[in-house]
């Protein structure tokens, strides 16, 4: 896997140049889960996000009675595990692999020393996940006007 294009394949990384993609591409960690693998529990402290390169993930909820509820399920390039990076609360949800999956993590270390190497560059990502995140946000918001 050439993982410096599978980055710029991502709408992460939209925008970044190619020396750029290299450098996060050597700091990134590549992990591989069978179907059924928990990527991360909803409540443990959270200092990485996955960029998913291949296969299929789910979001689980857990509810107040212990059960838990699908809420997304996510697919290559898709990614996740930023909201911790930003708001270093615990996770929000639990991540396991709905088929064989591989993903490219990066955790808060690893992008701060893509922030002093690559300032604008690091700008950039961060508009990124922003702009997935207002996404999310007005999906969200459109599913639950709708069921009011």
């Amino acid at each position: 896997m050439n993982k410096a294009e599978e980055l710029q394949n991502a709408r992460l990384f939209e925008g970044l140049l190619p020396e750029e993609a290299e450098m996060l591409a050597e700091l990134s960690q590549e992990r591989r889960l069978q179907a059924r693998d928990v990527v991360f529990e909803q409540g443990e402290a959270g200092d990485a996000l996955c960029l998913l390169v291949g296969g299929e993930v789910e979001v689980l909820r857990r509810r107040a009675d212990g059960s838990s509820c699908e809420i997304a399920s996510l697919r290559a390039p898709d990614f996740f595990g930023e909201m911790s990076l930003v708001d270093k609360e615990p996770r929000s949800a639990t991540v396991r692999a709905r088929t064989e999956v591989t993903l490219l993590c990066l955790s808060n270390k690893n992008l701060q020393s893509f922030a002093r190497v690559y300032k604008n560059a690091f700008t950039l990502v961060v508009i990124n996940i922003a702009r997935v995140l207002s996404a999310r946000l007005r999906e969200t918001n459109e599913k639950l006007a709708s069921r009011l």
